[in-house]
């Protein structure tokens, strides 16, 4: 299955003692997969019904920013601050520039449209603060990214741009 968009990787020579005290954008990984951006807010009033419910409107966007490398997501890992995770279980490679949407609720993983869901109906992200982490299938840190709503999105849409 080819998907597009993923995560960074290995941590970026002096900036691993910055990572261990600040768990933020502080840390620049060197990586070609990394968090595009994420839906932390999904629109209208939250719902976690499996049916009707609206959290399949909360996602994360991973691309792959490499111009010339392919990457598996099998084995990456998605986290919280709670500690909440996905790990992606299948074969899903991204083309180089390719992204692909890490959505809530249940849904059926499509190539075609660039999304994998979590088979899960809970709402991941907080809507007010939270922090994204990306790990690599040996369990390096790719990317990571700490949001509050104040800070980060001006203008109160639910959704924040990293990496651009």
């Amino acid at each position: 299955m080819r998907m597009r968009h993923v995560l960074a990787t290995a941590a970026a020579a002096g900036s691993v003692a910055v990572a261990a005290a600040v768990p933020a954008q502080a840390a620049e990984y060197s990586s070609a997969l990394k968090v595009k951006g994420i839906q932390y807010d999904a629109p209208g009033r939250d719902s976690n019904k499996c049916s009707g419910g609206n959290t399949k409107d909360e996602y994360l966007t991973v691309k792959n920013y490499s111009k010339t490398a392919k990457v598996n997501l099998k084995g990456y890992v998605v986290k919280d601050a709670a500690g909440n995770k996905f790990t992606f279980k299948n074969n899903h490679t991204l083309e180089p520039g390719d992204y692909v949407h890490l959505r809530g609720g249940k849904g059926t993983d499509s190539d075609a449209k660039n999304v994998v869901y979590r088979q899960n109906c809970n709402f991941i992200w907080n809507n007010d603060k939270d922090t994204i982490y990306l790990y690599k299938p040996g369990g390096a840190r790719a990317d990571v990214h700490s949001y509050t709503k104040k800070a980060n999105d001006k203008d109160g849409n639910g959704y924040i741009t990293y990496h651009g």
